[in-house]
């Protein structure tokens, strides 16, 4: 018996009837207008070291500032500016918070996006992991996490690392800890929940008849045994029947790729301090500020992953939640030095083609500062940073009026951005078509939906 990372959840839906031989067969259509051959040319010439493209998807749970991050407004009056100004950057005319100087040094290798106007308004991760509203006509099994698209039409890299993992904590407010499953497309492309409550026990979750990964330093052992194991099975079937995480246990124990990937004390010591220091302090209701799993999200691209999610701090800030520019000035420093970092890593070891890098929240901040010093709910606009997948970096999408309330150009759909990410990877979103259970045609994106067409 396997014990799998993460909490027990019933199943909400079941594979989705096709094996992988007959989904290919459907052709080009289906492979998101690409054709098998296209879909493993795109993936050798990935630099990733296992040739794939891939995604992080950095997730700031309670609706971080836009005014205040990446859209500051310094001709604005006192009671919308707020207390900070804007730093220029190494791109003329592009101008961040004072508080993100690392990053201002390196605004060729960003996206700030500054008009997402479509925000559900929702205290609620769904809109970053699944691209769709929780109030849309939702089908019967759940839309599916954005990684288990990516694990249903490209398939693992290696049976050493699931194609969609989760980096995700479970939080006090659960809808900031929860990426989604895997939806109409079946629980074998959930996303692979790799951390438990305990952020300083990630690797404790997987158990392998009671014995924890601190055990399992006798690889050649373990290897022999499952090697017998395997050959057993595989002659009598069982495989096939296997449950799907027990598949996935399978191919993760018999190997160290992910073991290794988990483990930091791997990293070169100099790369990892840039990343600066994990606090392991939840954020009352949110997520750890555990900035060293950027480096983590980067190993397990590495070694095979091609999603991978995580949820980072807590950013509702109304007065009571904690003061909006003190809390600011404690987070956008280790903020800064962990997004500089990341991009920094994927640049010098040459995957800034191939992985691409989101960051944005539920939604924005009202422009208008409340009597307790801090901004409330705004889903009218709201923003992102982006970085990598050979995107055309280095500019701002969109912008906002005056006093940051609404998009006045390029307005930006949380959709949009998805459509990008899976052009990024190779998956064409507005050609995919997938029947669920009752026949009905299911889709990646709505219909109309395309890429960010200046950043591609």
């Amino acid at each position: 018996m396997f014990t799998i990372f993460g909490r027990n959840r019933s199943d909400k839906g079941s594979c989705d009837g096709y094996s992988r031989r007959d989904f290919i067969k459907v052709g080009g259509m289906a492979m998101g207008g690409l054709s098998l051959a296209d879909t493993l040319a795109i993936d050798a010439k990935a630099r990733t070291g296992s040739n794939h493209r891939a995604i992080i998807n950095i997730y700031m749970p309670g609706g971080p500032s836009h005014l205040d991050l990446w859209d500051l407004k310094p001709e604005a009056p006192a009671e919308i500016r707020g207390e900070f100004r804007p730093i220029k950057t190494n791109v003329p005319g592009i101008e961040i918070c004072e508080l993100f100087p690392q990053m201002a040094k390196m605004m060729d290798k960003f996206i700030p996006i500054r008009s997402i106007c479509d925000a559900d308004g929702r205290h609620d991760a769904y809109q970053c992991m699944t691209g769709w509203k929780k109030g849309q006509r939702t089908p019967r099994e759940g839309r599916p996490n954005f990684g288990s698209w990516s694990s249903h039409l490209q398939g693992k890299v290696n049976n050493a690392v699931p194609p969609n993992v989760s980096l995700m904590y479970p939080t006090g407010n659960g809808t900031w800890g929860f990426t989604e499953d895997g939806g109409f497309l079946g629980v074998k492309h959930s996303p692979f929940a790799l951390v438990e409550k305990d952020p300083m026990k990630s690797s404790s979750n997987m158990v392998l008849q009671g014995i924890t990964l601190d055990r399992l330093n006798d690889r050649e052992t373990l290897r022999a045994s499952f090697d017998k194991f395997r050959r057993d099975v595989d002659t009598s079937g069982v495989v096939e029947g296997m449950d799907v995480y027990h598949q996935q246990a399978l191919g993760i124990l018999t190997t160290s790729k992910l073991v290794e990937a988990l483990d930091l004390s791997k990293e070169d010591p100099k790369v990892l301090e840039r990343y600066g220091e994990n606090d392991a302090t939840y954020q009352r209701d949110g997520a750890p500020k555990m900035v060293r799993n950027f480096c983590i999200a980067r190993r397990l691209v590495e070694a095979g992953a091609r999603v991978v999610s995580l949820n980072y701090s807590r950013w509702d800030w109304h007065g009571g939640d904690g003061l909006n520019f003190p809390r600011s000035r404690q987070e956008f420093p280790k903020l800064d030095q962990g997004l500089a970092a990341l991009i920094t890593d994927l640049h010098e070891r040459g995957l800034d083609k191939d992985v691409s890098v989101v960051v944005w929240g539920e939604f924005g901040r009202t422009p208008k500062i409340n009597k307790n010093n801090s901004r409330d709910h705004w889903p009218r606009v709201s923003c992102a940073m982006l970085a990598g997948g050979g995107m055309k970096t280095g500019q701002v999408i969109g912008s906002t009026n005056k006093y940051a309330e609404h998009a006045v150009e390029r307005p930006v759909k949380f959709q949009e951005v998805f459509a990008t990410l899976y052009k990024n990877i190779g998956i064409d979103a507005s050609k995919v078509r997938f029947f669920d259970k009752t026949g009905t045609p299911q889709y990646m994106v709505e219909e109309g939906i395309r890429p960010i067409n200046e950043i591609i």
